[in-house]
Protein backbone atom coordinates (compact mmCIF):
# COMPACT_ATOMS: atom_id res chain seq x y z
CA UNK A 1 0.00 0.00 0.00
CA UNK A 2 1.12 3.54 -0.92
CA UNK A 3 2.20 5.89 1.99
CA UNK A 4 1.05 9.16 0.95
CA UNK A 5 -0.07 13.08 1.02
CA UNK A 6 0.18 13.14 4.88
CA UNK A 7 1.77 9.76 5.79
CA UNK A 8 -1.76 7.95 5.74
CA UNK A 9 -2.03 4.99 3.24
CA UNK A 10 -2.62 6.11 -0.13
CA UNK A 11 -3.78 5.26 -3.75
CA UNK A 12 -2.47 2.23 -5.29
CA UNK A 13 -1.59 3.76 -8.21
CA UNK A 14 2.25 1.41 -8.12
CA UNK A 15 0.24 -1.95 -9.54
CA UNK A 16 0.69 -5.16 -9.01
CA UNK A 17 2.77 -5.44 -11.79
CA UNK A 18 6.43 -6.04 -11.42
CA UNK A 19 7.90 -2.54 -12.31
CA UNK A 20 5.60 -0.63 -9.90
CA UNK A 21 4.93 -3.19 -6.89
CA UNK A 22 7.17 -5.75 -6.70
CA UNK A 23 10.31 -2.96 -7.41
CA UNK A 24 9.35 -1.11 -4.12
CA UNK A 25 9.39 -3.99 -2.36
CA UNK A 26 13.24 -5.13 -3.99
CA UNK A 27 13.74 -1.33 -3.19
CA UNK A 28 13.13 -1.67 0.47
CA UNK A 29 15.65 -4.65 1.21
CA UNK A 30 19.19 -3.85 2.23
CA UNK A 31 20.78 -5.90 -0.14
CA UNK A 32 19.92 -8.97 -2.10
CA UNK A 33 23.26 -10.02 -2.83
CA UNK A 34 23.49 -12.21 0.12
CA UNK A 35 19.93 -13.62 0.06
CA UNK A 36 20.39 -14.62 -3.95
CA UNK A 37 23.85 -15.99 -3.21
CA UNK A 38 21.59 -19.18 -3.33
CA UNK A 39 19.76 -18.93 -6.75
CA UNK A 40 16.91 -21.26 -5.46
CA UNK A 41 16.30 -18.71 -3.03
CA UNK A 42 14.28 -16.84 -5.81
CA UNK A 43 11.47 -18.36 -5.40
CA UNK A 44 11.29 -16.65 -2.11
CA UNK A 45 10.26 -13.31 -3.65
CA UNK A 46 6.70 -12.70 -3.31
CA UNK A 47 4.98 -11.23 -6.48
CA UNK A 48 7.46 -12.91 -9.13
CA UNK A 49 5.95 -14.94 -12.19
CA UNK A 50 7.86 -18.50 -13.61
CA UNK A 51 9.82 -16.61 -15.91
CA UNK A 52 11.26 -14.01 -13.38
CA UNK A 53 12.07 -16.52 -10.80
CA UNK A 54 14.03 -18.33 -13.92
CA UNK A 55 15.69 -15.16 -14.95
CA UNK A 56 16.43 -14.56 -11.31
CA UNK A 57 18.46 -17.91 -10.76
CA UNK A 58 19.82 -17.29 -14.06
CA UNK A 59 21.53 -13.82 -13.08
CA UNK A 60 20.90 -13.39 -9.34
CA UNK A 61 23.91 -11.06 -9.42
CA UNK A 62 21.49 -8.79 -11.49
CA UNK A 63 18.54 -8.60 -8.80
CA UNK A 64 20.60 -5.59 -6.91
CA UNK A 65 20.86 -3.81 -9.93
CA UNK A 66 17.29 -4.19 -10.10
CA UNK A 67 16.67 -2.90 -6.40
CA UNK A 68 18.90 0.09 -7.66
CA UNK A 69 16.54 0.70 -10.57
CA UNK A 70 13.85 0.32 -8.47
CA UNK A 71 14.77 3.17 -5.20
CA UNK A 72 16.28 5.36 -8.85
CA UNK A 73 12.28 5.15 -10.41
CA UNK A 74 10.64 5.91 -6.48
CA UNK A 75 13.35 8.89 -5.82
CA UNK A 76 12.89 10.36 -9.29
CA UNK A 77 8.99 9.96 -9.92
CA UNK A 78 8.71 11.75 -5.90
CA UNK A 79 11.26 14.54 -7.11
CA UNK A 80 8.91 14.89 -10.37
CA UNK A 81 5.64 15.31 -8.73
CA UNK A 82 6.27 17.05 -5.18
CA UNK A 83 4.22 19.58 -5.81
CA UNK A 84 1.34 17.76 -7.07
CA UNK A 85 -1.82 16.79 -5.50
CA UNK A 86 -0.26 13.18 -6.67
CA UNK A 87 3.02 13.14 -5.26
CA UNK A 88 4.02 9.56 -6.15
CA UNK A 89 4.33 8.52 -2.61
CA UNK A 90 6.40 5.63 -1.40
CA UNK A 91 5.72 2.08 -0.11
CA UNK A 92 6.03 2.34 3.73
CA UNK A 93 6.79 -1.57 4.67
CA UNK A 94 3.39 -2.94 4.39
CA UNK A 95 3.23 -6.03 1.78
CA UNK A 96 1.40 -5.39 -1.24
CA UNK A 97 1.50 -8.58 -2.86
CA UNK A 98 -0.82 -11.58 -3.79
CA UNK A 99 -3.24 -11.26 -6.09
CA UNK A 100 -4.29 -8.77 -8.21
CA UNK A 101 -6.95 -6.36 -6.75
CA UNK A 102 -9.48 -4.01 -9.53
CA UNK A 103 -6.72 -0.74 -8.65
CA UNK A 104 -9.14 2.72 -9.04
CA UNK A 105 -6.13 4.82 -10.00
CA UNK A 106 -5.10 2.03 -12.74
CA UNK A 107 -5.05 3.04 -16.43
CA UNK A 108 -4.48 6.71 -15.73
CA UNK A 109 -1.83 8.61 -16.74
CA UNK A 110 -0.23 8.49 -13.26
CA UNK A 111 -0.47 4.75 -13.53
CA UNK A 112 1.69 5.54 -17.31
CA UNK A 113 4.42 7.53 -15.94
CA UNK A 114 4.72 4.84 -12.76
CA UNK A 115 5.49 1.86 -15.64
CA UNK A 116 7.49 3.88 -17.75
CA UNK A 117 9.97 5.56 -14.93
CA UNK A 118 10.28 1.97 -13.17
CA UNK A 119 10.87 0.32 -16.52
CA UNK A 120 13.44 2.87 -17.41
CA UNK A 121 14.83 2.69 -14.06
CA UNK A 122 15.53 -1.08 -14.32
CA UNK A 123 17.21 -0.35 -17.69
CA UNK A 124 19.37 2.32 -16.37
CA UNK A 125 20.77 0.75 -13.08
CA UNK A 126 21.44 -2.96 -15.47
CA UNK A 127 23.48 -0.52 -17.82
CA UNK A 128 25.66 0.70 -15.04
CA UNK A 129 26.21 -2.07 -13.26
CA UNK A 130 27.48 -3.91 -16.57
CA UNK A 131 29.78 -0.92 -17.09
CA UNK A 132 31.04 -1.93 -13.82
CA UNK A 133 32.21 -5.20 -13.97
CA UNK A 134 28.76 -6.17 -11.77
CA UNK A 135 27.21 -8.81 -13.71
CA UNK A 136 28.93 -11.47 -15.19
CA UNK A 137 26.89 -11.82 -18.22
CA UNK A 138 27.19 -8.55 -19.87
CA UNK A 139 30.57 -5.99 -19.86
CA UNK A 140 31.14 -2.53 -21.89
CA UNK A 141 29.07 -1.83 -25.11
CA UNK A 142 30.49 -4.45 -27.16
CA UNK A 143 29.79 -2.19 -30.25
CA UNK A 144 32.30 0.21 -29.81
CA UNK A 145 34.87 1.09 -32.21
CA UNK A 146 38.49 -0.77 -30.46
CA UNK A 147 40.33 2.71 -31.21
CA UNK A 148 42.33 3.35 -28.49
CA UNK A 149 40.62 6.71 -28.05
CA UNK A 150 38.08 4.39 -27.06
CA UNK A 151 39.60 1.94 -24.93
CA UNK A 152 37.47 2.82 -21.94
CA UNK A 153 34.43 1.08 -20.46
CA UNK A 154 31.25 2.38 -22.43
CA UNK A 155 27.84 1.47 -20.92
CA UNK A 156 26.63 -0.98 -21.89
CA UNK A 157 22.59 0.54 -22.62
CA UNK A 158 21.36 -2.21 -25.58
CA UNK A 159 21.68 -5.31 -22.93
CA UNK A 160 20.04 -2.69 -20.26
CA UNK A 161 16.97 -2.27 -22.54
CA UNK A 162 17.10 -5.96 -23.18
CA UNK A 163 17.27 -7.22 -19.57
CA UNK A 164 14.29 -4.96 -18.62
CA UNK A 165 12.34 -6.27 -21.35
CA UNK A 166 12.69 -9.35 -20.72
CA UNK A 167 11.82 -9.15 -16.95
CA UNK A 168 10.01 -6.06 -16.37
CA UNK A 169 7.16 -7.02 -19.49
CA UNK A 170 6.80 -10.71 -18.51
CA UNK A 171 3.85 -9.73 -15.93
CA UNK A 172 1.69 -8.35 -18.56
CA UNK A 173 2.76 -11.03 -21.01
CA UNK A 174 2.25 -14.13 -18.83
CA UNK A 175 -1.41 -13.22 -18.12
CA UNK A 176 -1.96 -12.45 -22.05
CA UNK A 177 -1.83 -9.00 -23.94
CA UNK A 178 -5.79 -9.05 -24.84
CA UNK A 179 -6.39 -6.87 -22.27
CA UNK A 180 -6.30 -3.16 -22.80
CA UNK A 181 -4.56 -2.85 -19.45
CA UNK A 182 -1.66 -4.98 -20.56
CA UNK A 183 -1.92 -3.57 -24.00
CA UNK A 184 -1.52 0.04 -21.78
CA UNK A 185 1.21 -1.46 -19.67
CA UNK A 186 3.64 -2.92 -22.17
CA UNK A 187 3.00 0.78 -24.34
CA UNK A 188 4.24 2.64 -21.31
CA UNK A 189 7.01 0.32 -19.86
CA UNK A 190 8.55 0.49 -24.02
CA UNK A 191 8.04 4.24 -23.84
CA UNK A 192 10.01 4.32 -20.53
CA UNK A 193 13.05 2.85 -22.14
CA UNK A 194 12.92 4.30 -25.87
CA UNK A 195 14.34 7.68 -23.22
CA UNK A 196 17.85 7.37 -24.39
CA UNK A 197 19.38 10.55 -23.80
CA UNK A 198 22.54 11.48 -25.50
CA UNK A 199 25.76 9.71 -24.01
CA UNK A 200 28.65 11.88 -23.15
CA UNK A 201 31.86 11.20 -23.64
CA UNK A 202 34.27 10.93 -20.52
CA UNK A 203 38.45 11.01 -20.70
CA UNK A 204 40.84 10.19 -18.69
CA UNK A 205 44.23 11.66 -19.57
CA UNK A 206 47.41 9.64 -19.51
CA UNK A 207 51.00 11.41 -19.86
CA UNK A 208 54.03 13.02 -18.13
CA UNK A 209 52.90 15.29 -15.09
CA UNK A 210 49.31 15.16 -16.09
CA UNK A 211 49.81 15.53 -19.67
CA UNK A 212 47.50 14.69 -22.20
CA UNK A 213 49.52 12.30 -24.52
CA UNK A 214 46.90 9.56 -24.65
CA UNK A 215 43.67 9.80 -23.91
CA UNK A 216 41.25 6.59 -22.71
CA UNK A 217 38.05 7.69 -23.27
CA UNK A 218 34.50 6.05 -23.09
CA UNK A 219 30.59 6.88 -23.34
CA UNK A 220 28.41 7.13 -19.92
CA UNK A 221 25.01 7.87 -19.58
CA UNK A 222 23.83 10.97 -18.03
CA UNK A 223 22.34 11.79 -14.67
CA UNK A 224 18.81 9.99 -14.48
CA UNK A 225 17.33 13.07 -13.72
CA UNK A 226 17.43 13.60 -17.50
CA UNK A 227 15.33 10.64 -18.18
CA UNK A 228 12.92 12.08 -15.00
CA UNK A 229 12.47 15.20 -17.00
CA UNK A 230 11.52 13.73 -20.17
CA UNK A 231 9.05 11.50 -19.07
CA UNK A 232 7.29 14.12 -16.40
CA UNK A 233 6.65 16.27 -20.60
CA UNK A 234 5.14 12.97 -22.05
CA UNK A 235 3.03 12.63 -19.00
CA UNK A 236 1.17 16.33 -19.74
CA UNK A 237 1.11 15.21 -22.93
CA UNK A 238 -0.10 11.29 -22.48
CA UNK A 239 -2.79 10.85 -25.18
CA UNK A 240 -6.19 9.17 -23.92
CA UNK A 241 -6.88 6.18 -25.78
CA UNK A 242 -9.21 3.19 -26.18
CA UNK A 243 -9.46 -0.13 -27.18
CA UNK A 244 -10.34 -1.09 -31.08
CA UNK A 245 -10.71 -4.41 -32.82
CA UNK A 246 -8.70 -3.92 -35.74
CA UNK A 247 -8.87 -7.73 -38.16
CA UNK A 248 -7.82 -10.25 -35.54
CA UNK A 249 -5.66 -7.83 -33.45
CA UNK A 250 -6.58 -5.30 -30.25
CA UNK A 251 -5.37 -1.26 -30.77
CA UNK A 252 -5.16 1.30 -28.56
CA UNK A 253 -6.47 3.93 -30.65
CA UNK A 254 -6.77 7.52 -29.64
CA UNK A 255 -10.00 8.19 -27.70
CA UNK A 256 -10.84 11.39 -29.55
CA UNK A 257 -10.23 11.95 -33.39
CA UNK A 258 -9.12 15.04 -32.71
CA UNK A 259 -6.11 13.61 -30.78
CA UNK A 260 -2.94 13.53 -32.61
CA UNK A 261 -1.77 9.85 -32.82
CA UNK A 262 0.48 8.68 -30.80
CA UNK A 263 4.29 7.53 -31.00
CA UNK A 264 6.06 4.61 -29.58
CA UNK A 265 7.85 7.63 -27.48
CA UNK A 266 4.54 8.67 -25.58
CA UNK A 267 2.48 7.58 -22.58
CA UNK A 268 -1.01 6.70 -23.45
CA UNK A 269 -4.05 5.91 -20.93
CA UNK A 270 -6.91 4.79 -20.52
CA UNK A 271 -8.82 6.43 -17.99
CA UNK A 272 -9.21 9.89 -16.56
CA UNK A 273 -7.53 10.45 -12.76
CA UNK A 274 -9.40 11.68 -10.13
CA UNK A 275 -8.70 15.25 -8.62
CA UNK A 276 -6.55 13.61 -5.64
CA UNK A 277 -8.75 16.29 -3.68
CA UNK A 278 -10.73 14.43 -1.14
CA UNK A 279 -10.50 11.43 1.28
CA UNK A 280 -12.18 8.72 -0.85
CA UNK A 281 -10.59 5.45 0.23
CA UNK A 282 -13.48 3.20 -1.85
CA UNK A 283 -11.82 5.23 -4.78
CA UNK A 284 -8.20 4.90 -3.51
CA UNK A 285 -8.13 8.59 -3.52
CA UNK A 286 -6.49 9.75 0.43
CA UNK A 287 -6.78 13.64 -0.33
CA UNK A 288 -4.04 16.38 0.57
CA UNK A 289 -5.26 17.41 4.02
CA UNK A 290 -2.01 17.89 5.78
CA UNK A 291 0.19 18.32 2.64
CA UNK A 292 2.20 21.83 2.77
CA UNK A 293 1.65 23.91 0.69
CA UNK A 294 3.32 27.63 -0.88
CA UNK A 295 1.16 30.33 -0.59
CA UNK A 296 2.70 32.94 -2.72
CA UNK A 297 2.37 30.37 -5.83
CA UNK A 298 -0.18 30.56 -8.36
CA UNK A 299 1.14 26.96 -9.60
CA UNK A 300 0.08 23.91 -8.51
CA UNK A 301 2.11 23.76 -5.41
CA UNK A 302 0.09 26.80 -4.20
CA UNK A 303 -2.18 26.81 -1.30
CA UNK A 304 -5.33 27.33 -3.68
CA UNK A 305 -5.05 24.70 -6.26
CA UNK A 306 -3.10 21.88 -3.49
CA UNK A 307 -5.79 22.67 -1.28
CA UNK A 308 -8.46 22.18 -3.80
CA UNK A 309 -10.44 25.61 -2.68
CA UNK A 310 -10.46 24.37 0.84
CA UNK A 311 -8.65 26.89 3.02
CA UNK A 312 -5.02 26.03 4.99
CA UNK A 313 -3.89 26.26 8.24
CA UNK A 314 -0.78 28.54 9.02
CA UNK A 315 1.65 27.50 12.07
CA UNK A 316 4.83 28.67 13.04
CA UNK A 317 8.26 26.05 13.17
CA UNK A 318 11.70 27.09 14.01
CA UNK A 319 14.35 26.48 11.60
CA UNK A 320 18.07 26.24 11.88
CA UNK A 321 20.37 27.10 9.23
CA UNK A 322 24.19 27.74 8.72
CA UNK A 323 25.15 31.23 8.96
CA UNK A 324 28.31 33.67 9.59
CA UNK A 325 30.55 30.92 7.85
CA UNK A 326 34.00 32.20 7.80
CA UNK A 327 36.98 30.18 5.82
CA UNK A 328 39.99 29.23 7.99
CA UNK A 329 43.18 28.94 7.09
CA UNK A 330 44.04 25.70 5.93
CA UNK A 331 41.62 24.55 5.35
CA UNK A 332 38.10 24.66 6.76
CA UNK A 333 34.71 26.32 7.21
CA UNK A 334 33.20 27.59 10.51
CA UNK A 335 29.91 28.56 10.43
CA UNK A 336 27.59 29.50 13.09
CA UNK A 337 23.86 28.24 14.06
CA UNK A 338 21.21 30.49 13.46
CA UNK A 339 17.48 29.96 14.50
CA UNK A 340 14.49 31.84 13.03
CA UNK A 341 11.22 31.51 12.98
CA UNK A 342 8.87 30.97 9.45
CA UNK A 343 5.64 30.38 8.91
CA UNK A 344 4.37 27.46 7.55
CA UNK A 345 1.04 26.53 5.73
CA UNK A 346 -0.94 23.33 5.16
CA UNK A 347 -4.05 22.34 3.47
CA UNK A 348 -7.13 22.00 5.57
Amino acid sequence: ILRGYNGTRATDLIQLHFSTCLSEYLAKQPSLRGVLRDPSACGGLKGLTEEQVRICQLQAEAMDSVKRGAELAVEECQHQFQNRRWNCSTLQGLQVFGKPASLPAAGTRESAFVHAISSAGVAFAITRACSRGELEKCGCDPCEEPWFQWSGCSDNLSYGIAFSQAFVDNPERSRGISSSRALMNLHNNEAGRKVRPTLSVECKCHGVSGSCEVRTCWKVMPPFRKVGNVLKEKFEGATEVHPKRVGSRKLLVPKSSRFKPYTAHDLVYLVASPDFCNWDPRRGVFGTSGRQCNRTSHAMDGCELLCCGRGFRTAQAEVVERCSCKFRWCCSVKCKQCRHLVEVHSCR
